[in-house]
């Protein structure tokens, strides 16, 4: 399964791996330790990015409002993810927006300080380039998914990757702790229809919930529905 969650997963988290002391060292001394409370914006559609920010313990959602003022999610960052640094690079305001979904603690770094480690580090810059043309990719897989599976085949596929995400770093599996109406935005459906299709999952045996919490049960059920390739 790790090539077919690469195929939706950002890999921001990889961003500052294999660096040499000295530069590690000099990414550490840039960064700026900050706490951002529950429902407070990392950044929004149309500001100005003054830096780039790296999740240390929390989530937050990636979004975008339609015409109507409808939400679209495209991406939960979680723990080691790095975000925030396409705006920037392009030197464009913000074209989307980025709340914690819980406290956040996060490393900031501004943008004078990124920029010149870019140009200091080029293993650095290459890994960036890399990553940025990587979620091109992961941005078309996931507009793929939603225009042309249904919704039973998306909501298995986005728990598969929640939960694959949320438990990157830890040690134990835990549940999948996302409001229904966010999980509804991400799959791109109303909290009432994506309601009947979680209690057809519970029913079937695919999934248990605990108050807001979801547990996979059967994973490879949740696959079988995604008629894809997953050796």
């Amino acid at each position: 399964m790790k090539d077919f969650f690469s195929q939706f997963d950002f890999q921001s988290n990889l961003l500052f791996e294999d660096l040499t002391e000295s530069e590690n060292q000099a990414v550490q001394n840039v960064m700026e330790p900050l706490v951002i409370k529950k429902g407070s914006m990392l950044f929004y559609e149309g500001g100005i990015p003054t830096g780039i920010y790296q999740i240390k313990q929390g989530k937050a959602k990636k979004f975008k409002r339609g015409f109507s003022g409808e939400e679209q999610i495209f991406y939960i960052y979680t723990q080691e993810d790095v975000l925030g640094y396409h705006a920037l690079l392009g030197q464009e305001r913000y074209q989307d927006s980025c709340e914690a979904l819980e406290d956040l603690k996060v490393n900031f770094i501004a943008k004078e300080d990124f920029l010149r480690l870019l140009n200091e580090i080029p293993a650095l810059q290459q890994k960036l380039i890399k990553n940025i043309g990587h979620e091109f990719g992961v941005l078309a897989n996931i507009i793929a998914v939603l225009a042309q599976k249904n919704q039973n085949a998306r909501l298995a596929l986005f728990l598969l990757l929640l939960e694959n995400r949320f438990n990157r770093n830890s040690p134990i599996v835990k549940g999948i702790d996302l409001t229904r109406d966010d999980l509804a935005n991400l799959i791109g459906t109303s909290p009432e229809s994506l309601g009947r299709s979680l209690k057809q999952f519970k029913e079937q045996g695919y999934i248990e919930t605990d108050k807001r919490n979801i547990y996979i049960k059967d994973s490879l059920q949740l696959e079988q529905l995604l008629q894809v390739k997953t050796d």
